[in-house]
């Protein structure tokens, strides 16, 4: 019996998409070191659990101001659930959370196009190169915050198009104090814009000044002011909303300069472009005189380009930004490129980003022999068996996406998360081996065992980096504090040399660093009452 690949069905490409997208996700999650980011939310989460305050957010005792907790209340969940914290619990969350996205926006494109725009509007956000290769595999808050923030756009266009304006304010408003612990600042501008913008465009700002508004507002009020209420119980300060503040600025032309704007607007566009590869290449399709006309024909496609527009202009102005800053704008403008790639067929447009998706293809197949090759690669256990697992499904997606020209979008995306499973089995343990990281964990994990039961500081004027922070912390099971006064007689102290060097005291081991070359940090005890 032979197979027509023409006739397998939609149906058998979803439940592909579905099944390889866990190996995808979980092969090796928990295997890089933490980069600096990650071990902050971990961390914090960490001292929170070690203190039994889940009020105030700390960092080696310290009050930690940067960000509201609840994205550390989160890991915590995820802490207790499994009893383990470590690379993988951490990370856990970041999985579920972009599942659960791209759910959302399966159910909400659902709502105005077939099952198979929808579900590919979900898996171009999954496997948009940003989120692939980088973002999915960190536990940062960034793919949380943009679920929560995309669909408080989501309720802000539905609810508006059945004139439900109490439950438009009451949800969105809901789902913005979410935001706003999880980030702070930016989530009152999201709402804000995005109220002002739709509304306007509508002819309801008057609406703006409804009672119904004022409950949605007085929703926000009650769980952010609530929280902040119990907050100030503990600690008295009005430097948490200068640190949120400064969090929300700091990347922005008051603190980076004209300068450096002025260049950020005109390289910001290319670098998306880049970090949301290969469907970033779909802007081809903005190229066209009537492409205004095609897009404001579809009220739900115009929400998603005018939101988009408005919201990005902030990230566009702010010269030191992350791709990963602005995850909860992707299926606005995905939404959008996927329609127009829908409808112009046979267009010179949809012709040349075909094109440069059979490279892609073609690029990774190559890469997929590489195994074959190089020694380096060769040094995987099994890596004949995982080569083949790797490549061959690799083969039979891309003659499928030669086959099938009505699915090749999500074949293309089938065939990103295999290679992200090739990425898994032979990037990520080679990165491992190679970087400062690794070395980074096994010091401050060793230093951590010495001192399980010792008293440990980190002293005065030492700027700690946050993974061996955190790596010394979980390992010692103790939170590790900074002194600032005089050590306790005997005790042991983190410290930096190269600020420290007419200071008398005994080494007794050292903990290497990420971000200072081939410095280190010594553990001492002083030798004598110098320094003290």
């Amino acid at each position: 019996m032979t197979i027509n690949l023409k006739d397998i069905n939609k149906r058998w490409l979803y439940v592909a998409a579905i099944l390889v997208l866990f190996p995808a996700l979980y092969i090796n999650l928990g295997l890089m070191t933490f980069i600096d980011d990650e071990a902050i939310r971990a961390l914090v989460a960490l001292e929170m659990k070690l203190s039994g305050n889940f009020i105030v957010p700390s960092m080696h005792g310290a009050f930690y101001y940067s960000k509201p907790p609840l994205f550390n209340w989160i890991l915590i969940l995820f802490y207790n659930a499994t009893g383990v914290i470590n690379e993988w619990t951490t990370r856990i969350p970041t999985t579920v959370a972009l599942m659960g996205y791209a759910y959302t926006v399966y159910y909400y494109f659902r709502k105005h196009f077939d099952t198979y725009t929808a579900f590919v509007n979900a898996f171009v956000l999954i496997t948009c190169g940003r989120i692939l290769f980088w973002d999915s595999m960190l536990g940062l808050i960034d793919i949380t915050y943009s679920w929560v923030t995309f669909t408080a756009f989501m309720v802000v266009f539905h609810e508006f198009k059945q004139e439900r304006f109490l439950r438009l304010f009451v949800f969105s408003y809901l789902l913005t104090a979410m935001a706003f612990m999880l980030k702070g600042f930016p989530s009152l501008l999201f709402q804000g814009s995005t109220l002002l913008t739709w509304f306007i465009y509508n002819e309801k700002f008057k609406k703006l000044f409804s009672w119904q508004h004022l409950l949605g507002v007085a929703v926000f009020a009650l769980i952010v002011g609530g929280y902040y209420l119990v907050y100030f119980n503990s600690n008295q300060t009005e430097r948490v909303f200068e640190g949120l503040a400064q969090q929300s600025t700091t990347r922005t032309f008051i603190d980076q300069g004209w300068g450096k704007t002025i260049e950020h607007l005109f390289t910001f566009p290319f670098e998306m472009i880049y970090h949301f590869l290969p469907w970033s290449l779909l802007i081809l399709h903005f190229i066209r005189k009537d492409v205004g006309s095609q897009i404001f024909k579809n009220n739900f496609i115009s929400f998603n380009l005018l939101i988009f527009l408005v919201n990005i202009l902030v990230y566009w102005a702010s010269p030191q930004v992350y791709p990963r800053y602005v995850l909860m704008h992707g299926p606005l403008l995905f939404g959008v490129f996927i329609y127009l790639h829908q409808n112009n067929k046979g267009s010179w447009q949809y012709r040349t980003v075909e094109i440069l998706f059979f490279a892609f293809i073609g690029v990774f197949l190559a890469i997929s022999f590489l195994p074959f090759f190089m020694k380096n690669l060769q040094a995987q256990p099994n890596y004949l068996i995982k080569t083949f697992l790797v490549m061959i499904p690799l083969l039979i997606t891309a003659v499928l996406f030669y086959k099938k020209p009505d699915s090749r979008m999500l074949l293309l995306a089938i065939f990103l998360l295999i290679v992200r499973v090739g990425f898994n089995w032979f990037v990520l343990p080679e990165r491992n081996a190679g970087g400062r990281g690794a070395i980074v964990r096994s010091t401050s994990v060793e230093v951590g065992k010495l001192y399980k039961d010792k008293p440990l500081y980190i002293y005065k004027n030492t700027r700690m980096q946050p993974a061996n922070s955190f790596y010394l912390t979980v390992t010692k099971g103790e939170i590790i504090p900074f002194c600032n006064d005089t050590l306790p007689e005997g005790a042991h102290f983190i410290l930096d040399p190269s600020r420290n060097e007419d200071l008398d005291y005994e080494k007794k081991g050292q903990i290497f660093m990420r971000h200072l070359g081939q410095r280190y940090f010594d553990v001492g005890v002083f030798s004598s009452n110098q320094g003290q």
